[in-house]
């Protein structure tokens, strides 16, 4: 079976909910696609399927239905060609690159141009694909830098078209509406140059306006409205071109309208291309603040790094960085890849991965991450992770998917807006029917119509929602709190409870020996001695505990010959010839091995909130450990946080009752399902979901793994397993469990804020349409300008994402309070 893939495909050419609901049409039609999401906002098409051509095939069917992917193009400096065969391999080790469009490689300036899809096709997997077949390669110098923000160059144009239309528009409007402002302006100007000089000075500007800063709109709309897909610029070439050429009959045809209805509505036309290109221009710089936290996190990333080779600092790409390597950082340096430190100390500033500005210091086997910011001092650290493995890298593309996904709340919207423009069309249509039929005359008709279809606006509804998603998820990455997927955000806030485990979530997970009890006729030395000898070869928690316990006392370590972990009761063996047994006392009831008077001791042990053990040698129980595990500083203040919220909390472990009472009774929590295996966790979540309803659960494990992937929401601390992050919906990137409360706020903010746009989206389509309709025309005689509308238009889309991006504001006051 073909393995299912997933990319993420930039997309140019869309407007409006029309133009996205199309293109995930398309999309889905191609053979091998076994989804695809659209977000609007983004610009960009996330996409599953199967199959060896999927980009090439995508790309295909994009250009077709005339929304082409987004292409990008860099040269690759390679080395080691020495032959025409030479530059065939090079290019057909390219062209094989899920993405490539095209590669063509220069034999004399040993040099590859790659045209490849942006957003599929990464530098690291061009220069793997050639390193592969024998020709190292790296992106040449010049194109080191950061990727071009498409945003910021299309806001740019827009700005540049704006300018051009205002220009011509302006001198329109004063000729045609200064006669409404100023009266005698109208008489001193028509006995100045006369009407008809007026309409033929105005038939040129708006002409100029229609067909040089304007013509995106013809040649994008009239195109999609021939193939039977308008979309929200083939209502603005409308509305444009009707007024436009009603003004031109007007103007040199005077004759074929009928008597009292010669005028013109050349500056409705102007005003409309004029006033939809501002509201462009402000919502693609709305969009590219909407998409600011990932060029954030991809500007987090360094470029270079100092690698120490033959004794020497060599400055390198950090694509030429492999496992292994010595990395030297300097003061101020971006960290390049993920590492730990194996020369020298210093402070490193961690906020990009924690969100908490204190520095952490790194000294001797600590950890360090890529894109963090090294303080005042010096040190070497060994590459453990690069490339895409790093956390950063991780970190992107959570986000990037997140930001990509899409909502069960958008199937209203994309099953309304697919047949809104059309929609808007036909009542345009009736609306001009109507006035013809009971109106003045044709001028009424023509203004209602052309209303009509200016006001309505898809763009808004196609907004609502991935703006919120994109602008929430992104700071909510900026806090420390990466969701995985995206419909994370609209579950998260429906949970009525949260359950957690205990060990690594709600505690340190670095548990200390802190109780002995023997039975008689055994010393602390035999016998820690012979369990500490089992334990060692048990990577749990409690075991290092008792292992780092043995150590510290000096105990020579004994031979164990035989080892054999049971699945949530313990481990047993053979440790110097004898029978060893440690474990919880269900173990002991397991194995019929009595626990006499040190039962009630390991009771003791679990009142003060340790976790009781016991050790047997040979058939007989010999001593209570008691194995304290702090609660971490922020569990007490994530529990109240989700309390005061009127949020339950419920503590899932499988330690030992008493200790787990314990703990939850310092943290406050009231429901405790203790002794559990892994499969006993998803049970205890089936009984919590019954009776309250929708729930989350906190886990950090690979025990852990069932129940994150069995709740509603999964939320895995960052210094769990990586099997339990990729269980998970929602990963709290620092391991702070007190990210929980800032996770709930983020999903609650977003989910209200895609409400509120919803609500002024359709609100908005729903009051305006039939008002430039002309509904308010038998009341008082009002009309609504077309040009009024086409600024109302642009301003709903304008509304949308200004009120998205509120969303950056999240935790700022609180952060600001902490930093004080």
């Amino acid at each position: 079976m073909t393995q299912l893939q997933k990319i993420n495909l930039q997309v140019s050419g869309m407007s409006c909910a029309s133009c996205a609901g199309r293109v995930e049409k398309v999309l889905a039609a191609v053979p091998g696609v076994k989804q695809a999401s659209v977000n609007l906002a983004a610009e960009s098409a996330l996409v599953e399927y199967e199959g060896e051509n999927g980009p090439q095939l995508l790309s295909g069917a994009l250009e077709k239905a005339g929304y082409p992917a987004v292409e990008s193009e860099l040269t690759l400096d390679v080395e080691g060609m020495s032959c025409a065969s030479c530059v065939s391999r090079v290019e057909k080790a390219l062209s094989a690159v899920p993405g490539v469009k095209s590669a063509t490689v220069n034999l004399a300036s040993e040099t590859a141009s790659v045209h490849f899809l942006e957003g599929v096709t990464a530098p690291q997997m061009l220069t793997e694909a050639t390193a592969k077949f024998g020709y190292p390669s790296k992106v040449k110098a010049a194109e080191l830098s950061e990727a071009k923000d498409r945003k910021a160059e299309e806001f740019i144009e827009l700005r540049q078209r704006a300018i051009i239309s205002a220009a011509l528009t302006l001198p329109v409007f004063i000729m045609e509406m200064g006669g409404h402002i100023v009266p005698s302006f109208h008489m001193w100007l028509h006995g100045l140059i006369g009407m008809q000089t007026s309409w033929i000075i105005q038939f040129v500007l708006t002409t100029l306006v229609l067909l040089w800063p304007g013509r995106m709109f013809l040649t994008k709309g009239f195109p999609g409205l021939f193939r039977g897909a308008p979309d929200m610029n083939a209502l603005v070439a409308l509305g444009a071109s009707a007024a436009w050429i009603y003004s031109v009959v007007a103007t040199f045809l005077p004759g074929v309208l009928p008597e009292g209805t010669r005028n013109v509505y050349f500056e409705a036309a102007a005003m409309i291309v004029t006033l939809i290109l501002i509201g462009r221009m402000l919502e693609a710089r709305a969009k590219g603040q909407a998409g600011a936290a990932i060029r954030k996190l991809i500007g987090l990333r360094a470029k270079t790094a100092r690698v120490v080779r033959d004794g020497k600092d060599v400055e390198v790409p950090i694509d030429d960085i492999v496992p292994g390597d010595h990395v030297r950082v300097r003061p101020g340096e971006k960290i390049a890849v993920d590492g730990a430190v194996v020369e020298g100390t210093s402070f490193v500033d961690e906020s990009m991965i924690t969100g908490e500005p204190v520095p952490v210091e790194k000294e001797e086997g600590a950890p360090v991450t890529g894109g963090t910011v090294n303080g005042n001092g010096t040190f070497v650290f060994e590459a453990k992770k690069v490339g895409s493995d790093t956390l950063l890298a991780q970190i992107i593309r959570m986000v990037s998917e997140a930001q990509g996904a899409k909502l069960p709340i958008q199937g209203l919207v994309d099953r309304i807006t697919a047949w809104f423009v059309p929609a808007v069309i036909a009542v345009a249509i009736v609306t001009i029917l109507v006035w013809l039929t009971f109106g003045p005359n044709l001028s009424y008709a023509l203004v209602a119509g052309v209303a009509v279809l200016i006001i309505a606006c898809p763009c808004a509804m196609g907004l609502a929602t991935p703006t919120s998603i994109m602008v929430g998820s992104g700071r909510a990455a900026e806090l420390g709190v990466l969701f995985r997927k995206g419909d994370a955000l609209q579950s998260l806030q429906e949970c009525r409870v949260v359950a957690f485990d205990k060990t690594g979530t709600l505690t340190a997970g670095q548990p200390e020996l802190t109780g002995l009890a023997l039975a008689e006729g055994w010393s602390e030395a035999d016998a820690l001695r012979l369990v500490a000898a089992l334990e060692a070869l048990s990577e749990h928690p409690v075991a290092a505990a008792i292992v780092r316990a043995a150590t510290s006392r000096g105990l020579e370590p004994a031979k164990t010959t035989s080892f054999n972990a049971v699945t949530g009761m313990g481990v047993k063996g053979t440790v110097d010839g004898r029978a060893v047994i440690v474990g919880a006392d269900r173990f002991f009831a397991k194995e019929n091995i009595d626990l006499a008077d040190l039962a009630a001791r390991g009771a003791e042990f679990a009142a003060d909130g340790a976790t009781p053990l016991y050790a047997a040698v040979d058939g007989v129980a010999v001593a209570a450990i008691g194995v304290s595990d702090p609660i971490k500083p922020s569990a007490k203040q994530a529990v109240q946080a989700l309390q005061s919220a009127g949020i339950e909390t419920a503590m899932i472990t499988g330690d030992n009752a008493r200790t787990a009472d314990a703990i939850a009774r310092q943290l406050g929590i009231a429901h405790v399902v203790a002794e559990v295996l892994p499969g006993g966790k998803v049970d205890a979540l089936n009984a919590l979901r019954n009776t309250h309803g929708k729930l989350a659960f906190v886990g950090d494990g690979i025990n852990d793994a069932p129940a994150l992937a069995h709740a509603d929401v999964g939320i895995a601390v960052g210094s769990g397993t990586d099997v339990a992050i990729e269980s998970a919906d929602v990963v709290l990137v620092s391991g702070d469990i007190g990210k929980i409360a800032t996770a709930f706020d983020i999903s609650r903010r977003t989910m209200a804020n895609i409400r509120q746009n919803l609500f002024w989206a359709f609100g908005y389509n729903v009051l305006l349409i039939p008002l430039a309709a002309g509904a308010l025309y038998p009341l008082n005689g009002t009309m609504l300008s077309p040009a009024i509308a086409a600024g109302a238009m642009a301003l709903s889309s304008v509304f949308v994402l200004t009120n998205a991006l509120r969303l950056r504001l999240v935790g700022r006051r609180a952060g600001a309070e902490k930093q004080a």
